[in-house]
């Protein structure tokens, strides 16, 4: 097993992890906080890369495409804050879980209507098309970089954000005692707003990033978001420490994986064998993790602490 290889695909590892992140950040400082189940939080994730694309294909620019779909798919997400979600927060999970699924459906719908039923492709920017030699002999892809980098400045900004402002003090007690928070006057609903903007704003972060690696698509989201709940269990509910951990440790679980197993099995089992069994384990690996982690720490591992 090649050295190089084993740092490519660690590097792989954690650009899926950072961009879990963006992702898991957001939908757990609205579980830990607005105690809301949102199945719809891929479906800002899909908004902000078909917005990115659209914009990108009338500007030429990438990042032009970026800065106009963060603000957008925050604010798409505070209407639906305030239209929809406003409304589930004295209901019951499975009140919540259905009427988000319903949001899916919506957006999925309204992706269709407005872009079409076929992917749309986002091209990175031209700056970030090379590779960069990370150590001789190891060349790996600029962009994929560059998702690490943005990813581990929002975590860092994000920390700044929960633990050194007045923002982050309000979020940090929310997710330990939203009554006492609202008993003490604070404008409760304001800050459910704020904090499912800044959740949106992130997904579409991740959406946009996640562009020119894969394909623009309706629905898109769906899949990210199971593995984003597994990085929110795994890390702790209302914890952006435990999202960050959570995110890293899902994606290098599930790359490895599904990169390693194969040769592994193959020294015990036949090829034909190994192959068929190493994809089941390798879908599997995040979920055994998520279960040795809940059978440790049945609140995750930085449960709401932001």
């Amino acid at each position: 097993m090649s050295p190089l290889l084993i740092l490519e695909q660690v590097l792989n590892g954690l650009q899926l992890g950072v961009m879990l992140f963006l992702m898991a950040a957001g939908l757990t400082l609205v579980l830990g906080i607005m105690n809301l189940v949102n199945l719809a939080h891929g479906s800002l994730y899909m908004v902000g890369a078909f917005v990115a694309a659209m914009v990108a294909r009338w500007s030429g620019s990438f990042v032009v495409g970026l800065l106009v779909a963060l603000p957008v798919t925050a604010l798409v997400g505070v209407v639906v804050e305030r239209v929809a979600l406003r409304r589930l927060y004295e209901r019951d999970h499975l009140d919540q879980v259905l009427a988000t699924f319903g949001l899916i459906l919506f957006f999925n719908e309204a992706a269709t209507m407005i872009w079409g039923p076929r992917a749309v492709y986002l091209d990175g920017p031209s700056w970030l098309s090379g590779a960069v030699e990370i150590i001789p002999g190891a060349p790996y892809p600029a962009y994929r970089l560059a998702i690490i980098a943005v990813g581990l400045a929002v975590a860092v900004l994000l920390y700044l954000l929960v633990t050194r402002t007045r923002l982050g003090m309000l979020i940090r007690a929310g997710a330990s005692n939203r009554e006492m928070v609202s008993a003490l006057g604070v404008d409760i609903k304001r800050l459910y707003t704020l904090v499912f903007g800044l959740g949106a704003m992130l997904a579409a972060l991740g959406g946009v990033m996640a562009g020119p690696i894969y394909a623009v698509e309706v629905g898109m989201g769906e899949h990210i978001l199971i593995q984003t709940f597994v990085v929110v269990v795994i890390g702790g509910i209302g914890s952006v420490r435990g999202a960050l951990v959570g995110a890293v440790l899902v994606g290098l679980v599930d790359t490895l994986g599904r990169a390693f197993l194969p040769g592994m099995l193959t020294l015990f089992l036949g090829p034909a064998t190994a192959a068929s069994l190493s994809a089941s384990l390798a879908s599997m690996a995040i979920y055994i993790l998520m279960a040795a982690v809940l059978v440790w720490r049945p609140s995750g591992l930085f449960p709401a602490h932001g």
